[in-house]
């Protein structure tokens, strides 16, 4: 997966009081199992500190992962790690949630925390 595609913008936030929340309901991926696909939501909550993500670049980069074979506990951590890279929050949280699936829905959450 190839997060360089994710572009940033200068933001100050030196207050500390600014949460940005970026939502995804049309995210999609591959059952690594059975190659079907899996959809689901992305929700990405952080406190920048220096840093914000360019929208248009994150829609990139959630479009690679539809022609990849990946868990979903997997792909939360990977783009958590992948943004934190990018920007350097002060906090993050990724939470996925995935469509049912044998009657199941499943939602996974990844945080990190400077």
């Amino acid at each position: 997966m190839d997060y360089d595609v994710l572009e940033t913008e200068p933001f100050d936030n030196k207050d500390k009081v600014t949460w940005v929340e970026i939502v995804n309901p049309e995210f999609t991926s591959l059952c690594p199992k059975t190659g079907l696909p899996d959809y689901g939501t992305i929700r990405i909550k952080y406190m920048p500190e220096r840093l914000i993500i360019e929208l248009k670049s994150l829609k990139y980069y959630f479009l690679q992962f539809r022609n990849t074979g990946i868990f979903y506990e997997s792909l939360t951590k990977l783009i958590l790690k992948h943004l934190v890279k990018r920007i350097h929050p002060l906090e993050m949280t990724i939470e996925a949630e995935f469509t049912p699936r044998g009657g199941l829905t499943t939602r996974v959450v990844s945080t990190y925390k400077k």
